[in-house]
């Protein structure tokens, strides 16, 4: 089973659909995160809620769970904890994230993927993402468009400053690299493989998912292809051989080969080893 730290695909579900949330265990998706806020309208919330503990304490995925509570400080935001509480989870999404919201969380529990929806959590992440319970940040890029009034492109630009600066937040606050924000058309297979692309080349390692049809594309995507693990395994018998030799860089097929060049091929292989770990 994928940890947080290692986990690629995120898999949204309703929490007041038990068909759809049946469905979602068995799929192949990292993590499943049963989902009480934007999915739910707000007649549904405690159906929701005691669906949720009825479905996942029989349950055994073979994919982290998590929840995602409402916002903190709506009418709801007790009761989700609550729950939270009573159930064994991987991780807790935070929707509207800022530190604040993450301090209104205990101080005990499971690790916190914080989703940066608004402006204020935007201009706040590096701060978000150093609170102790917060390992990863997550893009949400439908309510942040909609409070900076952005346009969408079908190239992703209009979003091209948030997710660089949730890449570097989460470097800078030294947690694992963010997740990428959700593609709203569920069967358009060659626009998500294009955009996990795109993030992935921005620093993502991971990305929302709304339906199990996408999961494997995210997989894949954000996993190191054979090729890139062949490459980064030579460039590190290079560099360790070059090292031997009292040589601190080292040419690679034209390429000149130095300590970061070998950090970044050791990123890869330690990708691979996790994935390889937890069965993918």
């Amino acid at each position: 089973m994928a940890t947080l730290s290692s986990a690629r695909s995120l898999l949204f579900t309703p929490g007041n659909d038990e068909r759809k949330l049946v469905r979602a265990l068995d799929a192949p998706a990292d993590a499943i995160v049963v989902d009480l806020e934007d999915a739910v309208p707000p007649a549904e919330k405690a159906r929701a809620r005691s669906l949720a503990a009825e479905v996942l304490a029989g349950a055994e995925p073979a994919s982290l769970l998590a929840l995602r509570l409402n916002a903190a400080g709506t009418a709801f935001w007790e009761e989700d904890l609550r729950l939270a509480g009573e159930l064994d989870l991987g991780a807790l999404v935070v929707p509207k994230a800022t530190p604040s919201a993450v301090a209104d969380l205990p101080a005990d529990g499971p690790p916190v993927v914080a989703v940066i929806e608004t402006a204020q959590g935007l201009k706040q992440a590096c701060e978000t993402a150093s609170s102790p319970r917060v390992e990863a940040l997550l893009l949400g890029a439908v309510d942040l468009g909609m409070e900076l009034r952005l346009t969408p492109r079908p190239d992703g630009q209009e979003v091209l400053y948030a997710r660089s600066q949730v890449v570097v937040d989460s470097a800078a606050a030294g947690i694992r690299a963010p997740f990428d924000l959700v593609h709203l058309q569920p069967h358009d297979d060659a626009g998500l493989e294009e955009e996990c692309w795109f993030a992935r080349s921005l620093g993502f390692r991971g990305k929302a998912c709304i339906h199990p049809a996408q999961v494997d594309t995210v997989n894949r995507v954000f996993s190191p292809s054979a090729d890139e693990v062949t490459r980064a395994r030579r460039v590190v018998e290079a560099y360790e051989t070059g090292t031997q030799h009292g040589r601190g860089a080292v040419a690679l097929d034209g390429e000149m080969v130095d300590l970061a060049v070998v950090d970044r091929a050791r990123q890869v292989l330690a990708e691979a080893e996790r994935n390889t770990r937890n069965g993918n």
